[in-house]
Order: structure tokens, then sequence, then C-alpha cells
């Protein structure tokens, strides 16, 4: 009997029969990315219900010297949760809440729950985690804090970093490090859990997590408004945090990006009288105030005024609010035609916005003529999501050499290759190009001090 037969058999016997499967035809959902780019394999399904679970598979694989790959919801879109030969340990049975409390405004919960599970839980007491992104029905907790995640309200409220309290965290030789306190203030050294936040699971399992909640928005409207140019988006921008307050989100989406989702998802409709070149999706929230209606008009007549917008729309109704936000939603389903391209997480500095994109539309197309750049993101905090697409039809496409020229662009112009997906798989390479070297050997001494057999996600990140 060879050791990894030992190893499976021993924990399959610690999980039990719904605690883990060999079937292929179970295990296969959980071995294909999103979009269909990165596919695994795996000699086993890890499915733990509890820390102690999870203590003791990491045990067991570390004194077996064999690697795992933690996965969530599987909405990554970097690889970083698929494995390649690797033990798969999925969160999906943790999804416990463990406490909610209105009078601490926070919440601990299980890293196997949704995003979408700790929205409802909040609205139950009024409150709210001012975290949102497409994926919530899916996206957990877990791959949520280890991927940093960000979303459409990062602006206002930042990223996941800045929704955590404290976490549990099963380390790599099965440890239980334990720190789910709520408390906003804890000053007693080395602040801990910021370790494992973004770091992909390489440093540790995160098994439940501490999360602050904020009150429940009591109004709140959504509007679009058609612009000419990333400049005058901009422009916008800057005249609706001055003017109104309560700007949690602004989106801006080109039209290439609307046209493709209008094409191929159903039941979207464009959310303006007339087709425009760039489209802007606004959202302000209040809690506990009035007159943020008249604020929104009286800020769209203004920008219609200085010719900062073409046209407006303003939702009336939840029903109109849904359908705003259901077409930002489906931009990456828009273009998820199985065609090549070149897929981008880009960051850069607000204000280095309309620069970015008009340079980033000249190089793709002097690298491939009549190439489709889809555009849209959360212009309010810098984050663009760049596509570039060959032409319809076309069968070459430099795929890789678009990649680098996009990551090169945005690093001059003093921004990051990954905003807000992570390096995972994908982004690996590319994080040695340009990731300063003292922090690439800080990074590795943290892995090796803390994983020294590299068993935790081996090929993600670092």
């Amino acid at each position: 009997m060879t050791a990894s037969t030992v190893l499976l058999q021993s924990l399959a016997a610690l999980l039990g029969p719904e605690g883990h499967s060999t079937d292929p035809d179970v295990i296969a959902p959980k071995l294909v990315e999103w979009r269909g780019r990165y596919r695994g394999t795996t000699p086993f399904l890890a499915k733990p219900r509890s820390a102690q679970e999870v203590s003791r598979v990491v045990a067991l694989c570390a004194e077996a010297g064999a690697a795992i790959t933690p996965q969530g919801g599987n909405t990554g879109l970097v690889a970083g949760q698929i494995p390649n030969g690797e033990i798969l340990l999925s969160l999906e049975r943790m999804q416990a809440i463990r406490n909610l409390s209105a009078l601490d405004d926070s919440i601990i919960v299980e890293a196997g729950a949704t995003l979408q599970r700790v929205h409802d839980a909040a609205a139950g007491i009024n409150r709210r985690l001012p975290l949102t992104l497409a994926s919530q029905g899916s996206a957990t907790i877990g791959g949520l804090i280890s991927t940093n995640a960000g979303g459409v309200h990062v602006m206002r409220h930042g990223m996941m970093r800045e929704q955590v309290l404290g976490l549990e965290v099963v380390l790599a030789d099965g440890q239980i490090l334990e720190g789910l306190d709520t408390l906003r203030k804890n000053n007693t050294g080395y602040d801990l859990k910021q370790l494992f936040i973004g770091a992909e699971g390489t440093l540790g399992i995160i098994t439940a997590a501490a999360l602050k909640l904020a009150p429940a928005v009591s109004s709140k409207m959504v509007a679009a408004a058609g612009v000419e140019s990333p400049e005058k988006a901009l422009a916008l921008f800057h005249r609706a945090r001055r003017g109104v307050d309560g700007l949690c989100a602004f989106e801006l989406m080109n039209r290439q990006s609307i046209a493709l989702a209008l094409k191929n998802v159903p039941g979207l409709r464009e959310p303006l009288r007339s087709a425009t070149p760039y489209t802007v999706l606004l959202e302000f929230e209040q809690c506990g105030s009035s007159g943020l209606e008249d604020g929104v008009e009286a800020l769209l007549a203004d920008a219609l005024e200085h010719g900062e917008i073409t046209d407006a729309a303003l939702a009336r109704s939840i029903l109109q609010e849904q359908a705003l936000w259901k077409l930002r939603e489906s931009l990456s389903a828009g273009h998820r035609t199985g065609e090549p391209q070149a897929n981008h997480d880009i960051s850069v500095p607000v204000s280095e916005t309309p620069a970015f994109l008009a340079a980033a539309e000249r190089e793709a197309q002097a690298l491939v003529p009549e190439a489709r750049i889809v555009a849209f993101g959360h212009m309010g905090d810098g984050n663009i999501h760049l596509t570039v697409m060959p032409p319809a039809g076309a069968k070459d496409f430099p795929s890789e050499a678009v990649l680098r020229a996009m990551h090169d662009l945005a690093v001059s112009m003093g921004g990051s290759i990954s905003a807000e997906h992570g390096v995972g798989v994908a982004r690996r390479e590319e994080l040695t190009r340009f990731k300063d070297p003292a922090a690439l050997r800080m990074m590795r001494m943290l892995k090796t001090t803390l994983d020294p057999k590299g068993v935790l996600n081996p090929r993600a990140l670092i």
C-alpha cells in the first residue's frame, strides 16, 4: 500500500462518507474555473464540517507531505482555487453563523457561508455588510477574505480587509489560530489576521471570520448617465463627490461592453434612450437622512448644463434599480463568448483612468489591428476590467503579448496588475516582473516560515 493510499484512507475515515468524495462526477464542477480557462485534477475532495476537522486534515497532509488547494465558492478568476493534483479542500459545509450582534455591529460566520447569506442575516437585525459584488450568491466569506475582494462599493467602504475584525485560521501544521474577537481596538502586538487577508490560502486556511456591520441604508438612489469620454466621466465623478453626500458606487461601462451584454445575456435593456460611447452607473446611499432624491436630481441637471453628460435616467423604483445593476453585473458574462481574449484586472490612480483607457486602446490596436476593447469597472476607485478581443473571425491572437503590454502600461502609470481578483496561478509570473524585490523576498520568507513543507496552495501567488 502506497503512502498516498494510506493518506486518502485516513482522510476518508476522518471525514466520513458525507465529508469526502472521490466520485469524478461530484468533483468535476469544482475543477473548472468560471470562464472555463483552467481545468484541474485531484485524487480526493475533502469537505470538513468544522475547524477541528480542517485542522486534522491539514495535519495529516503535512505529515504525509501532501499539498492542499483550499476552495470556497469557486468564483475566482485567476485559478488560485483550482487544484493540479493536490488534495482539494472545500469549505462548503462550514456555513454556520456563530454570532450576530446588533449591539456590537458584528457577525461571526464560518468561511463557507456565502456573502448573500451574511447580507440576509445582517438585514434581519437592520444592519449590513457593505460589500457587494455580482457573485455574492456563490462567493464565500473565506474566499473573499483570502483574495481581499473588492466590489462596487470600495470607494466608500473599502476592500474586504476593512470589514474584518478577527479570524480563525488553520495553520500549515494543523494548529488553529484563535482570533475571533470583535474588538475595534486591540493594540497587543502584530495584527496577525492581516497576514491571511489577501494571501490566497498560502499561509493558512481561514475557517471563520468576525466582520464589522454597518447601519442599514434608509434611502438610496441609482442613476445612469451617458458620457462622451472618460474625461467627462471623471469630471462627473468629482462633481458627484462634491455635490451629494453618500456617493458609494461609480461604475464606468464602454459601449462595447454594453453591446455584448445586450446581445448575449437575456433580459437586459438599454440603460438610456440612446447609445453613448460610455455609460456611468451611480449609486448614492444615506442612513437616517432625507433629501437624497432632490440632491441627485440637482446634480444631474448641473452635469447636463456643464456638458459633462448627454443624458440621464434616474431609477424611480426598486425594479428600475435592479435593471440598471443587472446590466452592470452581466458585463462579464456578456463577453464570455469562447473567443480568444486577454482579460485584465487593472488599477491606476483615479486621475489616470482617462489616460490609461486611451493609451490601452492605442497599444491594443497596435498589437491587434481592429481589436475590440471591452472596458468597464469601478472608476471611482481606479479599477478597470479591460478585455482585448480580436476582430470577429480572427484566428491568431497574441494574448500573452497583449497581457504584458497592458500590465506594463498600468504599472508605468503607478498602477497594479491585480486590483481585486488576486494573483492566483494566472498572474504569478507577472507578479515577479513588477513586485518590488524586497517585498517578494519578504513574502517568500513568510511562506517558508509559516508553511515550510509547502502544503498550502503551493502553486498560487508566490
